[in-house]
């Protein structure tokens, strides 16, 4: 009976760490680790209309130029927006859209060594 309770502990130690490696090594939280291997930069700014007045609920993307995947984020009352833990290896591509307007599209270079980057989406 011991040796039944000692193999239950020993998979469930095991599923739990493959469980957690898992999730560790997903792609949303490899951009995220804090490592010298793989330093982040991350992206803020803000949403104007073309009279220049904050916009809020405008759908920033944001667009991984090497896998074409998008994240999205709904742009704050004050118009701004926020996308932490992008990888400095990656070029990107970023604009908004609200009510069927569009801002022109921006690009954040892998060759761009900022840390942090403000950039301002005018719909038009």
């Amino acid at each position: 009976m011991k040796g039944l309770k000692l193999n239950w502990a020993v998979v469930l130690f095991v599923v739990a760490m493959f469980g957690s490696l898992a999730v560790c090594d997903s792609p949303a939280l490899a951009q995220g680790k804090k490592s010298g291997s793989n330093p982040t930069r991350s992206l803020r700014g803000h949403v104007f209309s073309r009279d220049n007045k904050p916009v809020a609920r405008a759908v920033v993307y944001l667009t991984n130029t090497r896998t074409h995947v998008s994240e999205t984020y709904i742009s704050d009352p004050d118009g701004s927006y926020h996308f932490p833990w992008l990888s400095t290896r990656v070029d990107y591509e970023v604009h908004a859209e609200f009510q069927g307007a569009r801002s022109e599209t921006k690009f954040i270079s892998s060759f761009d060594n900022r840390k942090e980057f403000d950039v301002v989406l005018r719909l038009q």
